[in-house]
């Protein structure tokens, strides 16, 4: 790149089977169309992720074009996408709609690596038959990313009822003393149910990324 304040990783997977997505936060949209165009002319496929609306607004009108926006997540597709190559292993469960833009960011996450993962919305344990009903479709996954706000009694409840890999999101939903997150992360941090990982605070996208070391592991992806 051109530009002395924009150093894009592109080897980060051939490193560690992730590629180096945008966080568009904190960027400005000069910066923004400096890393598409340098895409572009790799032929590069590229994840977006916190990209508000009035960013995207602000890009020229062709790159704004070429991007497959969700406003729900904030996230956006760039250039050529890899196919969907597994499909089956990870879900993603999230106590409640308010916390789907978070679920989203990790299912955007994983479609942009070929994976697509299930989406189970809106069954906290304020409803706990919500949950119960669809307990045995989450089992048939190997590797579950649990997003939940307020108390997040979801993590420690699949904990004790799902035997694969849970990888849990505290989100920052929620009055006054779930203050942003923190009594999520504090209440995921401190489960009794054994072997929980636990992301930061409205972290999707590193869940995602969690999960898709794992699923490296086993030996079920490449970059």
């Amino acid at each position: 790149m051109n530009t002395p304040d924009v150093v894009f990783d592109v080897k980060r997977a051939h490193r560690i089977g992730l590629d180096e997505s945008v966080f568009c936060a904190g960027k400005s949209a000069r910066q923004i169309e400096t890393i598409l165009r340098d895409a572009a002319a790799r032929e590069a496929g590229l994840l977006l992720t916190r990209l508000d609306a009035g960013k995207l607004a602000d890009l020229p009108a062709d790159l704004q074009a070429g991007l497959d926006y969700c406003d729900i997540s904030h996230t956006a597709f760039f250039g050529p996408q890899r196919p969907v190559a597994i499909a089956g292993k990870v879900a993603i469960v999230a106590a409640g709609t308010s916390d789907a833009p978070v679920a989203r960011e990790a299912e955007r996450t994983l479609r942009h690596a070929g994976i697509a993962a299930g989406l189970i919305v809106d069954v906290g344990v304020a409803g706990l038959w919500r949950l119960m009903d669809r307990i045995e479709e989450i089992r048939r996954h190997p590797i579950v990313i649990a997003v939940a706000g307020m108390d997040a009694a979801l993590a420690s409840v699949l904990g004790g009822l799902y035997a694969g890999s849970l990888i849990c999101v505290p989100t920052s939903v929620g009055y006054g003393a779930a203050e942003r997150g923190r009594t999520a992360l504090n209440a995921m941090l401190a489960s009794c149910a054994p072997g929980l990982l636990v992301t930061n605070i409205d972290n999707g996208y590193g869940a995602a990324c969690a999960a898709l070391r794992m699923l490296g592991s086993m030996g079920l992806r490449q970059a």
